[in-house]
């Protein structure tokens, strides 16, 4: 499988499974768990998306180097709007996930600065964003001659 054939079918992919986790997993994990049980079964599934959205950013954003590369031999430039993209979901995922589930542990043993409540929301724009650039990677991709 080529490369290209890579960066342009895994955004839609990464895009299901976080569609997937918003839309079907956390809603599903409350409406049958006790709310305590719901959000352990909850962060255990987003630590293992923040682990495999940081791998699938850094992937997409070799790829999209790679093609930004082929596009500057063509006198294009190297820093796409793609790689923009990708680049934007590994810093919504480090900081959404990695910077900010510290936080949000010590907000719930009634340390820090902050409630839980605003770390959460915090991150959930975080999500919301990543999210939108995967989308858009997944529309730049589908494009013809993208």
């Amino acid at each position: 499988m080529s490369v290209e054939r890579w960066r342009r079918g895994l955004p839609g992919l990464w895009a299901g499974g976080l569609i997937a986790f918003a839309a079907v997993a956390t809603p599903a994990a409350f409406a049958l768990l006790t709310q305590a049980d719901a959000g352990r079964v909850v962060a255990r599934i987003l630590a293992q998306e923040a682990h495999a959205s940081l791998a699938l950013g850094a992937l997409l954003v070799g790829l999209e180097r790679v093609s930004a590369r082929r596009f500057a031999d063509e006198g294009g430039p190297q820093f796409t709007p793609g790689l923009v993209l990708a680049l934007m979901t590994v810093f919504c995922t480090v900081l959404g996930y990695f910077a900010l589930q510290p936080l949000m542990a010590a907000a719930r043993a009634g340390q820090g600065s902050f409630s839980f409540g605003q770390l959460h929301a915090v991150s959930a724009l975080l999500y919301a964003v990543k999210l939108c650039a995967v989308l858009a990677l997944t529309w730049r991709a589908a494009r013809p001659g993208a």
